[in-house]
């Protein structure tokens, strides 16, 4: 088959990009980039200087960053207990990490208001081994439990499929070699697991960046994240310019961050060659 004629099948992708992500993109640099009136402004990109959205923008920068954070501690322990079992039926367990994905993320969001809820589920269960006096309704830590339990699994796939492909002889070399587990797992298996890594943790920051339901469900609408002023903006306030001025920032600092873990990701590739 010819190459001009193996172009032709990227060609229903290339509608795809063009209509679902640079055409909107466009239109959203278009609405942040001018007024009412359509006349050129930066205003709506200033004013995320504007304390209370940069207020927002802080508590979401902090509480993505620790949920990416926690989901890692706790994908990568995960990753390498299922590596360690030897499963032979892999696509069941994948299956198993992408069935929470396939109910309703709102509903997801309201179960985790259900458990949380003063007299709820973990209520009870801290109370059962004489744990009293935590109230997680309404709180920043509500906001993490549900931004951990959505997003968890975004970072156990990219992480468990990358040590699942690491050769047992390189670790059973480095064991014969003298060297103990956790030498092993940092000189071997952390190096060789790093792509994997640094998608999971794209994976989970730009979304829990992003988020804002999660925020109103369990944050009771005390913390007003980025998402939030997005939102309002355009479904409440209906200032669309300002909403996509906000919008085009969050989208350059996304941009940043996935370059910044692009060069990370490339000096790890170099260290071991």
């Amino acid at each position: 088959m010819s190459r001009k004629r193996l172009q032709l099948f990227a060609t229903p992708y290339i509608i795809w990009i063009a209509a679902f992500i640079i055409i909107p993109l466009i239109i959203v640099a278009i609405y942040a980039l001018t007024d009412s009136s359509g006349a050129f402004t930066l205003d709506n990109i200033k004013a995320i200087g504007i304390p209370k959205y940069a207020r927002s923008l802080g508590i979401s920068l902090l509480l993505s960053l620790i949920t990416t954070a926690i989901c890692f501690f706790i994908a990568y322990p995960v990753a390498l207990i299922l590596k360690s079992l030897k499963i032979k039926n892999q696509n069941f367990i994948l299956f198993i990490f992408i069935l929470p994905m396939w109910m309703n993320f709102l509903l997801r969001t309201y179960a985790w208001k259900t458990i949380l809820i003063p007299n709820g589920l973990l209520d009870n269960f801290l109370e059962f081994f004489g744990i009293t006096g935590f109230n997680f309704s309404d709180s920043a830590a509500a906001i993490l439990f549900g931004m951990v339990y959505d997003f968890l699994p975004f970072m156990i796939m990219p992480i468990y499929n990358t040590v699942i492909k690491i050769d047992d002889n390189l670790i059973n070399a480095s064991r014969d070699l003298g060297a103990g587990y956790f030498t092993t797992l940092r000189k071997i298996v952390l190096p060789l697991s790093v792509p994997g890594i640094i998608s999971g943790i794209i994976m989970v920051f730009v979304p829990s960046l992003t988020t804002f339901a999660v925020s109103k469900i369990l944050g009771g609408s005390k913390y007003l994240l980025i998402g939030d002023v997005i939102e309002n903006q355009f479904m409440t306030a209906y200032d669309w310019h300002l909403g996509a001025g906000i919008s085009f920032v969050l989208m350059i600092f996304i941009i940043i961050y996935i370059v910044i873990q692009n060069f990370i990701d490339k000096d790890e590739g170099a260290n071991l060659i």
